[in-house]
């Protein structure tokens, strides 16, 4: 289970969130023609709730300036949103429509490179298991119906975030001290999907199908989890596991891993 260790610092953990990124679109009629970094109004609300301080680090195009956005950061929290490009993990795209965001790649993997630099803990939300994943050198399937043969359906646009199933969790894994190992019940809003895991992720959740649901990485100073599932929005009537527990306990990794207390 999380420990409870007091938090080893006198301000709060800070967690920077990944955005998502619109691009310039005349036609739009807020902020016309104009690029826009976004984010999802749940995840910020479930980090504060945890203890932390959500901060959105905007998409800028200097990897630098990202990292030195990082570095102000005690942890990172890779956000769900659009696909992830096939050429960020060496493919071509199947079809048109799973071309993904190549421009948002390229700056989350900045964010990525950034956080292991310093050795900040991560969380991959959904798009963020797949692009840490990728990032580490693992693949994805570009469209679960299409290269899975007999899966799930793991997206459903009517339904959204009430589309759910299982999963099976690792027993030993970091995700099944906060839930317990075995099976259970989560939401479901992805199309893409971990494929081959990253060489330094181990695969510790399943569903039905075999489609990988989570990964962790949490050897040689590093400690990397990505889920599939959005647990910010598991807080509702639905049989779901409660998504603050893991929120909760992230943010404690990450307070006991930031180094001694600081002056005020």
């Amino acid at each position: 289970m999380p420990s409870s260790a007091p938090v080893m610092s006198t301000r709060p953990v800070v967690l920077g969130l990944s955005c998502g990124i619109m691009p310039q679109d005349p036609t739009r009629t807020l902020f016309k023609g104009k690029p826009l970094h976004y984010g999802e109004g749940h995840l910020s609300e479930a980090v504060a709730r945890a203890g932390a301080l959500p901060v959105l680090l905007p998409a800028l195009a200097d990897a630098a300036r990202l990292a030195a956005l990082m570095h102000l950061c005690d942890g990172l929290v890779l956000s769900g949103g659009t696909d992830v490009s096939p050429q960020t993990y060496g493919e071509q795209p199947l079809d048109p429509a799973w071309a993904g965001d190549p421009e948002r790649d390229t700056y989350e993997r900045a964010l990525i490179a950034a956080a292991l630099a310093a050795h900040k803990p991560i969380l991959g939300v959904c798009r963020g298991a797949q692009i840490v994943n990728a990032a580490l050198g693992g693949t994805l399937y570009q469209d679960i119906g299409a290269q899975v043969q007999g899966s799930l359906r793991h997206r459903d646009w009517d339904r959204y975030d009430a589309n759910g199933h299982l999963v099976t969790l690792a027993a030993g894994s970091w995700l099944a001290g906060i839930h317990g190992a075995g099976d259970m019940p989560v939401n479901s809003v992805h199309h893409q999907a971990i494929r081959e895991v990253a060489s330094n992720l181990r695969g510790v959740a399943v569903a039905p199908d075999g489609v990988v649901e989570a990964v962790e990485g949490t050897d040689d100073g590093q400690f990397i989890v990505g889920v599939q599932w959005h647990p910010e929005w598991q807080s509702g009537s639905l049989p779901r596991a409660p998504g603050d527990e893991l929120f909760s306990a992230f943010v404690a990794v990450v307070a006991q891993r930031r180094g001694p207390p600081r002056a005020p």
